[in-house]
This record gives C-alpha cells, sequence and structure tokens, in this order.
C-alpha cells in the first residue's frame, strides 16, 4: 500500500508541480504580399529607420528597413492572449519601439522582442526579401 501512495504523490507532483501555463501562439493566415518601396505609401522604406504598415497577417504588418537593403516585418497582432487581442501594435513617436495601447507591452521595431510586459512572446516575424533591380519587397510566411 505504501508503494501506491508514493507513486500516486509523486505523480501528483510531478503532473501539477511544473505547471506553468505557457504562452501558445494564435493562428496567423498564410502571407505572401509583394510592396514596391518607390511608391509614395512605402517611400519611407528607402531610409534605415523607415517603416510602413502594410496590409496582410492577422491585423496588418509593421515593415521596417534595417539599412543596406535589410528589411524585417512583424504581424501588428499584440501577443498578449494573441487569440483575443483587444488591438494592433503600432510604431511608437520615438521610431524604434512598436507599442501595444490596450496592454501597454512594447516591443524592439529592430528585432520584435519584448522590452516591456506584460507580454512574454515577440512580435510575429515574417520572412522577407528584397529584390534590388525592382525596388520590391516580398513579405511571405
Amino acid at each position: 500500500m505504501k508503494k501506491q501512495h508514493l507513486f500516486l504523490v509523486l505523480f501528483i507532483a510531478i503532473s501539477f508541480g511544473g505547471c506553468k501555463k505557457s504562452a501558445q501562439r494564435a493562428f496567423y493566415p498564410p502571407v505572401d504580399e509583394y510592396i514596391n518601396i518607390t511608391l509614395v505609401s512605402y517611400n519611407a522604406l528607402q531610409a534605415p529607420g523607415g517603416w510602413a504598415y502594410v496590409n496582410g497577417g492577422l491585423k496588418g504588418i509593421i515593415v521596417y528597413a534595417r539599412g543596406g537593403n535589410e528589411f524585417v516585418a512583424f504581424d501588428r497582432n499584440c501577443t498578449v492572449e494573441e487569440e483575443n487581442s483587444c488591438g494592433k501594435a503600432s510604431v511608437a513617436s520615438d521610431n524604434i519601439t512598436i507599442e501595444c495601447s490596450c496592454d501597454g507591452s512594447t516591443y524592439n521595431i529592430f528585432d520584435g522582442s519584448v522590452t516591456n510586459g506584460p507580454a512574454e512572446l515577440p512580435l510575429k516575424g515574417y520572412n522577407v526579401s528584397f529584390n534590388s533591380s525592382n525596388s520590391t519587397i516580398r513579405i511571405y510566411s
């Protein structure tokens, strides 16, 4: 009887002792967007530090020009409770931070990492390629 009791205690300790709610990603639709940075609406992407909002993804996409024809793209969906996120992430007035107005989380525009919680997950990033011959950025998942 003691072995059964010990087994039960160990089972409960292992099952519940290390439980922590893990953050999981929401479903993000497939993305395959092309933008031409010579168009007026994407002109800011021609200079390092420039950014633009693009349609696509779950709540839209932020594209950021790192410089040297290198770009990054992140979904605008806030990452606290992604499935029920109350708002869109937006570029802050400092132009180096992305913020979520509904929960106060902030993210680094350079890599999408969390700079201030309660968010634990970085922004959802997308693959980006640049075709210099026609000044076109492809954003895809």
